[in-house]
């Protein structure tokens, strides 16, 4: 049985603004590959590398015949999701047609069509086993844990209920034999780095652990995991990133260093192997906080840049989100990070309801900063969370699902949309005056430079035309 995986190609300018700087490898579709085993010939389409993805998914479907189709997508992309199954039903009527990933997990019901055999959710890669053994034995796919079939009958806790998370030691290794790891770089901050190093060095992501124990009001992890953080066996982690070609390596963990005994005991085996890498990762305010040591070890390995969720730049919003932490405790990480020399990327968001006056009060905060890396999105909770029940009444677009990239407001904004919009790509645009590798005149060949000035530009574009992603009435008076 021959299996193809597809990742799609977004639709939305500002995704592909944001994909200027980081385009990261298909890591989902590489462990459902390595779940499936070698007995079954697998092959992956990454759609973001294509200039024409109706082309290239036609190309495939034409020379590869698969006998069954895989497709991962987020809610913006769940469009793009259901048009590649029915192009894929009507090319290739006999193949069986399954999806997952965030979208399939926290609204499986927009994925009820005639077009698609299951939807996984969930973790898949057990999932997804599973139906792959099933339809090659010729049997039913009724019955499967976490699978929903759109022709069957679904009850409520089928759908309401959150599927759960299996052991972290069960996740096998990704198939990055199936992909060309030269096609996924990023954009690489630091405090310092040495000279004439790539702006956008080949980046491998990887993760070590599943789950969240904060409650964050618009988050869905916290829902998804039950509140549990779960690592992988730290022996696993070390043989994966030892094994890896990229020198760079994005972990993709929603919290690298919540738990301490791991992060430590990872660092020390990575140390003891003698891995020689550079590393990015996600943490929070207050676990920088509580244990400074701890990342002044990971420094001591290779942690480059730690991302922060700023979130806010007023206690009272912070407090709104339930984000258990303050302005002044995201300004003490801060600096804990920059006198060890990990450089931080802050990530803010916006409210729908910002006017003129929180946006300056925000753009006067980042200005007043020291020398870091920032991003901005708008405050747009997941489906599945309290926050989006909240706001679902006010929802102002007949399929959010299309918009909801975490950059486009889902409610109306208190100001002209056209203004909202101009006000926060240029939070953006000011922002890249901070970046540490700009403030300290890091020296790069004029390629690099060229490309970090294309990417800029794409990214600032993308934002600035996010009004046009909406129904004309929205805007088009204004």
């Amino acid at each position: 049985m021959r299996i193809l995986l597809i990742k799609p190609k977004a639709r939305l300018r500002s995704v592909l603004g944001l994909q200027a700087f980081q385009l990261m490898e298909p890591l989902e579709l590489g462990y459902l590959a390595a779940a499936v085993g070698p007995e079954y010939e697998t092959s992956i389409l990454d759609l973001r590398l294509t200039a024409w993805p109706r082309l290239a998914l036609l190309h495939r479907l034409r020379g590869f015949r698969p006998d069954l189709v895989g497709i991962t997508g987020y809610s913006h992309e769940a469009s793009i999701v259901k048009q590649i199954a029915q192009i894929t039903r009507r090319y290739l009527p006999s193949a069986r047609i399954v999806v997952g990933g965030h979208h399939a997990t926290v609204d499986p019901r927009d994925y009820r069509i005639e077009a698609i055999d299951a939807i996984v959710r969930g973790e898949g890669c057990e999932p997804f086993k599973q139906v792959v053994d099933s339809i090659a034995a010729g049997r039913s796919l009724e019955g499967i844990p976490q699978v929903l079939a759109p022709n069957g009958t679904w009850s409520d806790d089928e759908e309401t209920n959150w599927p759960l998370f299996p052991d972290p030691a069960t996740l096998p290794l990704p198939r990055r034999d199936l992909w060309d790891t030269r096609h996924y770089r990023s954009i690489w901050t630091a405090e310092k780095l040495p000279r004439w190093h790539p702006l956008f060095p080949r980046v491998a992501m990887v993760r070590t652990s599943w789950g969240c124990r904060m409650k964050c009001s618009f988050c869905i992890v916290p829902h998804l995991c039950g509140g549990l953080h779960q690592p992988r066996p730290v022996a696993s982690v070390v043989e994966e990133i030892a094994s890896l070609d990229a020198e760079h390596v994005y972990f993709s963990d929603d919290e690298n260093f919540i738990d301490e005994d791991f992060a430590w005991k990872l660092a020390d085996a990575l140390a003891a192997r003698g891995v020689k890498k550079r590393f990015f990762a996600w943490t929070r305010a207050t676990t920088v906080n509580r244990s400074p040591e701890l990342l002044r070890r990971w420094r001591e390995i290779g942690l480059d840049a730690a991302f922060l969720g700023f979130e806010f730049p007023t206690n009272a919003e912070l407090k709104r989100s339930a984000k258990g932490g303050s302005v002044a405790a995201n300004e003490r990480a801060l600096d804990h990070l920059r006198s060890m020399g990990i450089a931080v990327h802050a990530a803010f968001m916006v409210q729908p309801e910002y006017g003129t006056a929180e946006f300056n009060r925000l753009g006067d905060y980042v200005r007043g900063l020291p020398p870091l890396q920032c991003s901005f999105t708008v405050c747009t909770p997941s489906p599945g969370t309290p926050d989006y029940e909240a706001i679902r009444p006010r929802i102002w677009v007949d399929n959010p699902h299309d918009i909801h990239d975490c950059m486009h407001p889902l409610t109306p904004t208190e100001l002209p949309l056209k203004e909202f919009v101009h006000n926060f790509a240029e939070q953006s645009h000011t922002a890249l005056e901070k970046v540490p590798m700009r403030v300290n005149r890091h020296l790069a060949s004029p390629t690099q430079m060229a490309r970090t000035a294309w990417a800029s530009r794409q990214y600032h574009e993308g934002l600035k035309a996010i009004y046009k992603d909406y129904p004309r009435h929205l805007w088009e008076d204004e």
